[in-house]
């Protein structure tokens, strides 16, 4: 089983922030402007400059945005600022949805844009808006479709979360299965993407996923008693800005360690529906999530913006904030989308029989 690792992606996902952005509130004042493309694929090529596309936007009034929990990587600062910022209402569809259920309410709910794991962006991307934001260039070809269809906004690492005033910081997977932990996965690994990530980064004690290794694992854990809900572990693994999140909450009570040989990476990734009701609104959206302020204010919630490395070189990026994050071993691991639905598929005939 091959294993792609990018060197772009792993700067990014290496890097972080929070900063503010260069672009002005402009006026709610409705004007007649000349009819734009919605269609185009580009900021200059569709509206020609970031105040038509504001003022489109605010004629449009409202944003649909979907599976966006107000507590996931600061999206509640980031759904109020934008609110703010532009005098447009935000309508919060079903914000606990997992990226399939996006796609499978899309055609009933009418969200304007999405927010997705990179598996789930890929299977739909027919169902997408090409839109290139102006920090496009900034994006690794990696962690973006060429067309302009989705890109990564935001990644992380999976990681082990702990109390280190009941267990030792563990070095490894591996060092779950010793005495005191009490672990647990952040849900169901055959639906949420968070405790499939988490089941694989324990796969990969050599480095590349294996996972009938971590699906070992978890039993053996399970035959011992130790794994059990997120209320009762010691030990919780899940994607980095959550346990770092719950860190920065409960300060000593709470650290976090990416484990050596387990850096596994992972992206959420935006995109614009093509049937969007409010199609300029969702082109403002993607703007501000990609400008400085919004990818700052992605880091605050300690997720590494996409467009980190870029930042860091122009100055942009809160080094302060950057620091807080957990230090990475090395360079992510990135699952190839192959990789992944072999992976899903093995679990869902041995998940239930093995763990249960």
């Amino acid at each position: 089983m091959t294993v792609r690792t990018c060197a772009a992606a792993a700067a990014i996902l290496a890097s972080a922030g929070c900063g503010a952005s260069s672009t002005d509130t402009t006026t709610t004042e409705q004007k007649n402007l000349p009819p734009v493309n919605v269609k185009a694929a580009s900021l200059k090529s569709g509206f020609g400059t970031m105040e038509r596309l504001v003022e489109a936007a605010q004629r449009e009034g409202e944003l649909n945005v979907i599976a966006l929990p107000r507590d996931w990587v600061n999206f509640g600062e980031i759904l109020d600022t934008f609110a703010d910022k532009y005098d447009i209402k935000i309508n919060e569809l079903e914000p606990t949805a997992n990226s399939k259920r996006e796609l499978d309410v899309a055609a009933q709910l009418k969200p304007d844009v999405f927010d997705l794991t990179m598996d789930m962006a890929v299977y739909g991307a027919a169902k997408f808006a090409p839109y290139k934001v102006q920090g496009w260039q900034d994006l690794p070809d990696h962690v973006k479709d060429p067309s302009g269809a989705w890109y990564a906004a935001y990644g992380g690492y999976m990681s082990i979360g702990y109390d280190p005033r009941a267990v030792k910081p563990p070095a490894s997977f591996s060092d779950l299965l010793k005495p005191g932990y009490r672990v647990a996965l952040d849900g169901d690994p055959l639906r949420s993407s968070a405790a499939f990530g988490g089941v694989m980064a324990a796969s990969m004690t050599t480095g590349a996923p294996r996972p009938e290794q971590g699906v070992e694992l978890f039993a053996k854990l399970k035959q011992a008693g130790r794994l059990t809900d997120m209320s009762k572990a010691n030990v919780v693994v899940s994607w980095d800005h959550l346990n770092a999140a719950r860190s920065a909450l409960q300060g000593d009570a709470w650290k976090v360690v990416i484990p050596q040989g387990a850096a596994l990476g992972g992206y959420h990734v935006q995109a614009i529906n093509k049937a969007a009701p409010h199609p300029a609104a969702a082109r403002l959206w993607q703007e501000f999530l990609f400008s400085d302020e919004g990818q700052n204010l992605l880091q605050k919630g300690f997720a590494r913006p996409a467009r980190g490395e870029a930042m860091l070189m122009k100055g942009t990026l809160d080094t302060e904030q950057a620091a807080k994050l957990p230090k990475p071993p090395g360079p992510p691991v990135l699952m190839t989308i192959p990789q992944q639905d072999a992976a899903k598929a093995y679990l869902k005939r041995e998940w239930t029989k093995s763990v249960g």
